[in-house]
């Protein structure tokens, strides 16, 4: 018996890396759209907040389960940001040209350029969820300041993988999912939902 939730975004990508994943155990994943659900706000610090203040939004206008992410890039010398600033990291409206450009602007003057990408999952049954099933996930690497590769979006260009030798931007989609923090974060999502 398949049961339905809804994905707290519209992101196509998600949608279907989420929906491969869940499958297997039972789960339908529709996108919020589908039920009329405006983005919701996120104003918290933290990816966490961000993240179930989504997963509540979706539950409580829909009535079901629902399952949302919060992610970014986080920069050591600049002390955790962009983090969950990391689509809006140079203003509105958003722009990966314009983030990626302030972002290695305001690292030239450090030598660190170690980053991870972060990436927190939230279930919730219903709105009012006592106990979320929460999953996390962490992809280290290191900032470069020139981009390489045709692939991924937003900071993957800029994000060097040392152990592979390449940026995000040069994986192929099936080893992002294999390694990035998203997929961390979902096969241990699929590991609770079990």
């Amino acid at each position: 018996m398949s049961r339905t939730l809804v994905l707290a975004s519209n992101n196509a990508g998600k949608l279907k890396e989420f929906g491969e994943m869940l499958a297997p155990i039972g789960f339908t994943v529709r996108p919020q759209r589908e039920f009329n659900v405006p983005e919701a706000e996120e104003p918290h610090p933290t990816f966490l907040e961000n993240a179930l203040a989504k997963a509540r939004h979706a539950a409580r206008l829909t009535g079901m389960p629902a399952l949302a992410d919060d992610s970014g890039v986080c920069v050591t010398a600049l002390g955790g940001a962009p983090g969950v600033l990391s689509a809006r990291f140079a203003g509105e409206p958003k722009s990966d040209q314009r983030n990626n450009e302030k972002l290695i602007a305001d690292l030239t003057p450090h030598a660190d350029r170690s980053a991870y990408y972060y990436c927190v999952l939230v279930f919730v049954r219903h709105a009012d969820d006592p106990q979320p099933i929460i999953a996390d996930g962490r992809w280290n690497g290191e900032i470069i300041a020139v981009a390489r590769g045709q692939g991924g979006f937003g900071y993957d260009p800029y994000f060097w993988l040392p152990a592979q030798g390449k940026t995000v931007a040069e994986l192929s989609a099936d080893e992002k999912n294999r390694l990035s923090h998203r997929g961390q974060a979902l096969r241990l999502l699929v590991e609770k939902l079990r």
